[in-house]
């Protein structure tokens, strides 16, 4: 339940963080047809067109309702970046405030909320050739030749450990890229998103085992509405797309295969999204602590800036 002041409004934005399957949609949607407001996405997996129903996407009928922003405007198999998410957020931002409306910025993301109120390297994309060449340099090379390479050029990726492909893939592709390795553009963050803005700030956050009923009743209402044909229709989606680790994905993709029954991968699916939701939280208690957290769902809006 929403309950908004309704005189003069002492703040320019809201966000509302949560893990998933938390209610953060619903909240966001009842929060903007009170307020005047429209939801910009703060979710890695509902930017994406494709995985509408394992991301957990808000419906069509939910979109006509109210302005949403940065949802399902990205195809699976782009490597989207947060500092591509805070650059857009940025043009939303701009979008919904000429339009005389409250930003409501709602999801899942932590990083994306920490693009919004604190800032973030906004590290340069990294094109498809680029990567495809850094992939096949670390093939031929191997990881350990790989990482000497990668240290030489750029000497902060001294303490990364050759066996993590992705995190020396990453390096390389950025240096590459960019001309300048990765620990330049870490030193020199971005301003925040909502830098000089008034913000009311909350995290959902559900009793435990209420979220966990919520999870595993999802998920199959996803089955419900086609989730299978979803995972179908992404086969042959690169494992090392972001994309790729949607949730309930790659265990739907096994069963689809032959490799596990429905019975297991529905299983798999609702534990890892009950593991990931815990891994929510923790993140939500160490950078949100001093949000305003709400257990019962009641989200009260008043021009105290008490909770910012």
């Amino acid at each position: 339940m929403v309950r908004p002041d309704r005189s003069s409004r002492s703040f320019d934005a809201v966000l509302l963080a949560g893990p998933t399957a938390s209610g953060k949609s619903a909240s966001a949607l009842a929060l903007a047809e009170a307020i005047n407001g429209a939801i910009i996405n703060a979710d890695s997996m509902q930017i994406y067109r494709e995985l509408a129903l394992l991301s957990a996407a808000p419906s069509p009928a939910d979109r006509a309702r109210s302005p949403h922003h940065l949802f399902g405007h990205v195809g699976v198999r782009e490597s989207y970046s947060v500092g591509r998410y805070a650059q857009e957020a940025e043009t939303a931002l701009a979008q919904v405030r000429a339009e005389g409306r409250v930003p409501i910025f709602c999801g899942g993301t932590g990083l994306y909320f920490m693009a919004l109120v604190s800032g973030i390297a906004r590290i340069p994309a990294v094109p498809p050739q680029t990567r495809a060449a850094v992939a096949k340099s670390r093939l031929e090379l191997g990881a350990v030749r790989f990482h000497a390479e990668l240290v030489r050029r750029d000497p902060a990726s001294a303490g990364l450990n050759p066996a993590d492909t992705q995190r020396t893939l990453r390096a390389m592709e950025v240096l590459a890229a960019s001309g300048r390795p990765l620990s330049f553009w870490q030193r020199h963050p971005a301003p925040a998103v909502l830098a000089g803005l008034r913000l009311k700030r909350f995290v959902l956050s559900p009793p435990r085992e209420e979220l966990y009923e919520r999870i595993d009743a999802r998920f199959l209402r996803m089955l419900d509405s086609g989730a299978l044909a979803e995972a179908s229709a992404l086969a042959d989606l690169d494992p090392g797309l972001p994309a790729a680790k949607a949730l309930g994905l790659r265990p739907l993709k096994d069963h689809l295969a032959g490799r596990m029954s429905l019975a297991d991968a529905v299983a798999q699916s609702q534990t890892a999204t009950r593991n990931y939701a815990k891994r929510q939280l923790t993140w939500f208690r160490h950078r949100m602590a001093d949000w305003t957290w709400v257990v019962d769902g009641n989200i009260i809006i008043t021009n105290s800036l008490s909770d910012t």
